[in-house]
């Protein structure tokens, strides 16, 4: 007598493990990603159709006018500015070769002779490579 099976073998793939790990995925991605996050300060910046996408560094130098100069998010004056300056150096000297970098934004409005003022006081301070932060135009190559 020969029996007969009733149950046949069924070869389904269940998602719901699979949804589940790229859900977790996707959470982890966004909550251990950091953005940068600059000042919350009004400007209205120059375009350049020449710019460049260069790596935020941890100092941001916001030049609005001479007496409203911003530190990261600490405001100062001309006068005030190379002391905060001074004061940030020995945190962001990792090592003895490495070049220190900040980033300019200035003001359409701001004159170029405190643009200029600003450089010297993070040239005294040892800062080798300043970047200036423009608006790219439309249409403009990216290097």
């Amino acid at each position: 007598m020969t029996f007969r099976r009733r149950l046949k073998p069924q070869a389904v793939v269940d998602l719901v493990p699979m949804i589940d790990v790229v859900f977790q995925l996707v959470v982890f991605f966004m909550v251990s990603s950091t953005f940068v996050m600059t000042p919350g300060i009004a400007l209205d910046l120059p375009s350049s159709t020449s710019s460049e996408p260069v790596v935020m560094n941890r100092i941001v130098v916001t030049v609005v006018s001479p007496d409203e100069i911003y530190l990261n998010r600490q405001r100062h004056t001309l006068a005030t500015l190379n002391q905060a300056v001074a004061a940030l150096a020995p945190s962001e000297s990792g090592g003895k070769n490495e070049v220190k970098s900040a980033v300019i934004e200035g003001d359409k409005g701001a004159s170029y002779n405190v643009m200029v003022q600003v450089l010297d006081v993070l040239r005294q301070n040892g800062y080798q490579a300043v970047n200036l932060r423009t608006l790219s135009q439309p249409g403009s190559t990216d290097r």
